[in-house]
């Protein structure tokens, strides 16, 4: 190795805008008007511009034109926990929606912590974005989030039915999903019913157990008791199984709803480690969500589907609304029905 300065090889100046003018034979206006309003300019000078700037391998600074418009091409986008797949599907299905406006998605995980949220709501106001979805799961995290949120940009809330009245949101009708798990428990003919919930901060989590309550008070033959783990992963669910397990053995509870994916999954696994229990002879087991934990479990997992791409497209499609027509838009909530998907777990009892 050398010191020597006349050695080094000099970093290759990045091309500018009067590069591109000069090798395309125009004003510098002209290079401005393709890149801002290519619609002013004459095909065929719009072509030897882009040629241009191809052989030069100009990148045109975004973050200066945002300055001079006010805005970028891009939406944020902050969800609740990467690490479920019901975020990723909101995730794609926001991006569907961005692409289909011209737009670009950048994306933030705040794995549901306040600050979190609060700091990257900031960070994408200071990125000059067209507008943030951000998903929620309960009140007092809204309340947080709308005393930080920048006043102008527009904010569409998802996974949480924010008041009509401030923004627009898409939501999941999780009081249905609940009544229609709860119902096909009893379809499938048990009487002896667990309902496993979860913190009651968690508003999702909160009309799920509804829906459970409302359809067990449908039929009063069948008896119905809750389970509150402290939170809603998989580890909570093996908690819970090995707490019922002596109690589904002895045919005290016959049918569990497990308000996540996450939590059935647990509850699965810690049953088949009991050879006195059979999935679902001796219990049928519901989740809620069809992420990967249903279908890649050792017994398959019936679930409650949310349609999580269809609540990230329509949310970025209301988001540019609203960037579109401040003025005279008004705010919209959404709510989506969810559909029950039947797997291994909870399978109809032979007659």
């Amino acid at each position: 190795m050398t010191n020597d300065p006349s050695s080094r090889v000099s970093a290759k100046p990045r091309p500018s805008v009067g590069d591109v003018a000069t090798l395309a034979g125009v004003s510098l206006g002209t290079v401005s008007n393709v890149l801002n309003h290519p619609d002013k300019v004459a095909a065929a000078t719009r072509t030897r511009v882009e040629r241009a700037m191809a052989m030069l391998g100009y990148v045109p600074n975004t973050m200066a034109r945002s300055l001079r418009s006010g805005t970028t091409r891009t939406i944020g986008l902050i969800v609740s926990d990467l690490s479920n797949s019901f975020f990723v599907d909101i995730a794609r299905g926001a991006e569907t929606g961005a692409e289909h406006g011209g737009l670009t998605l950048m994306l933030a995980n705040s794995d549901a912590r306040v600050e979190r949220e609060s700091n990257y709501l900031m960070m994408f106001a200071q990125a000059r974005v067209t507008g943030v979805l951000m998903t929620l799961n309960d009140a007092a995290h809204f309340a947080a989030v709308d005393r930080t949120a920048p006043a102008g940009m527009p904010l569409v809330f998802l996974n949480f039915g924010a008041p009509a009245s401030q923004y627009c949101s898409v939501d999941v009708d999780n009081v249905l999903g609940g009544h229609l798990a709860t119902k096909h428990l009893i379809e499938s003919g048990r009487r002896r019913l667990v309902f496993v919930g979860g913190p009651a901060e968690l508003q999702p989590i909160v009309d799920r157990h509804k829906g459970f309550h409302e359809a067990v008070s449908e039929h009063p033959d069948v008896t119905a008791e809750v389970v509150t783990p402290e939170w809603i992963n998989r580890a909570d669910g093996w908690t819970v199984g090995g707490h019922l397990a002596g109690r589904i053995a002895a045919g005290a509870i016959d049918g569990i709803f497990a308000s996540t994916d996450l939590l059935a999954a647990g509850i699965v696994q810690a049953l088949s480690a009991s050879s006195d229990i059979r999935v679902p002879e001796d219990v049928a087991i519901i989740g809620y969500d069809n992420n990967q934990a249903a279908w890649d479990s050792s017994i398959p997992i019936s679930t409650i589907a949310q349609p999580g791409e269809e609540v990230g497209r329509l949310g970025a499609m209301l988001l540019q609304e609203e960037a579109a027509h401040d003025a005279t838009h008004r705010h919209n909530a959404i709510v989506l029905p969810p559909r029950l998907v039947t797997r291994q777990s909870s399978v109809a009892r032979p007659a």
